[in-house]
């Protein structure tokens, strides 16, 4: 982004929220821009025109997903959630292969896992995670940044400790793709929706792969997932593709198409600059926070604020229009792009009443 009016001009022509929305960690608003794609796919349906284009979109949002994440398209398989990547993940560890996870991670990073049933999942607080990776710890599986209070991991400190025992690393970017700089190519697996920070539909998720698939097998491969995909309809894949296209799932067309035009707005206004707005946001909230004599969960540098002991606070601040999530007994507020001051002081002056 070049200048802020230009930030400002571009959210205010894509964004009319009804109320006070704090909630992009449940669901990120749509732009008008994917709104409208999504009514022209829905209308090529409608009306049985071919659906080349939408097919094409797809290809577009993993081009555009490749270049927020920093891999090459080639890595980037596109699937619908991130429960279906870890499962492939999980599906490729020997039996007995010890797996370390964040204690309270979201569950689409860590069931997959335990109900393999012969696996042995271990279990630390986040904070513990990089000094946990021992000698035969044969993957570490973390989510960026902690969905239930916005707790940033310590991913460089993971990384190094990793590769001190040759462990796998899989990191979930739900909850930071969009808002917070990431790298996919430091480590072997990484996954994300695209219905939160980077305001998708549902429905679309990514999974990055290293270069040689780091031992994973397409066990969900279907038609899409060939080489060829339109000469593999039907019998076995004979061919399966030489990317990481081979772990696709059957797209859900609409949502990667509205996906599409979401990323180019990201890109539009750029990872840092949406990274700064959020977090100033955030950081406003917390200063007003303790000038309440509320203390929120210790995340410095998070855009997602919780507030232990609020949650049930909740639904009367939807009623009074400002929507924000209970999680765990936390009120969760999460500060994205098309949010401004007004929004915090809005929170801040509700939460004082």
């Amino acid at each position: 982004m070049e200048t802020t009016g230009t930030f400002d001009s571009l959210v205010r022509a894509e964004f009319r929220p009804h109320g006070t929305y704090l909630n992009t960690a449940g669901n990120g608003l749509l732009p008008a821009r994917t709104v409208a794609a999504l009514q022209r796919a829905a209308l090529l349906r409608a009306e049985g025109r071919p659906l080349t284009p939408l097919y094409e979109d797809v290809e577009a949002a993993r081009a555009a997903y490749a270049r927020l994440t920093g891999v090459p398209a080639g890595r980037v398989a596109a699937g619908a959630s991130v429960a279906a990547h870890t499962g492939v993940i999980a599906a490729a560890l020997p039996a007995g292969a010890e797996v370390l996870t964040a204690e309270g991670d979201f569950t689409s990073v860590l069931n997959p896992f335990h109900v393999r049933g012969d696996l042995k999942v271990r279990t630390v607080p986040l904070e513990r995670v990089a000094e946990s990776v021992r000698p035969g710890t044969a993957l570490v599986a973390v989510s960026a940044v902690q969905s239930a209070d916005g707790r940033v991991a310590d991913l460089p400190a993971l990384r190094e400790a990793a590769r001190a025992h040759g462990t796998r690393t899989y990191v979930d970017f739900s909850q930071a793709a969009g808002w917070l700089p990431v790298d996919a190519d430091a480590y072997d697996f990484t996954a994300s929706v695209t219905f939160k920070w980077l305001l998708g539909p549902h429905g679309a998720a990514f999974l990055t792969v290293p270069e040689d698939f780091g031992g994973l097998t397409p066990v969900l491969a279907g038609w899409v997932a060939a080489e060829r995909p339109w000469d593999s309809c039907y019998g076995p894949v004979a061919e399966l593709a030489h990317s990481a296209r081979r772990f696709d799932l059957t797209h859900a067309l609409f949502s990667y198409t509205g996906l599409r035009r979401s990323l180019e707005l990201v890109e539009e206004l750029g990872v840092t600059a949406i990274h700064d707005h959020d977090v100033a946001l955030a950081d406003r909230f917390r200063a007003g926070l303790a000038d309440l004599g509320h203390a929120a969960v210790p995340a410095p540098g998070s855009a997602i604020v919780s507030v232990p002991g609020l949650g049930s606070r909740q639904p009367g601040l939807s009623e009074a229009g400002i929507e924000v999530s209970d999680r765990a007994g936390h009120l969760r507020a999460a500060f994205h792009l098309y949010n401004t001051p007004a929004d915090v002081d809005r929170l801040l002056a509700a939460l004082s009443g």
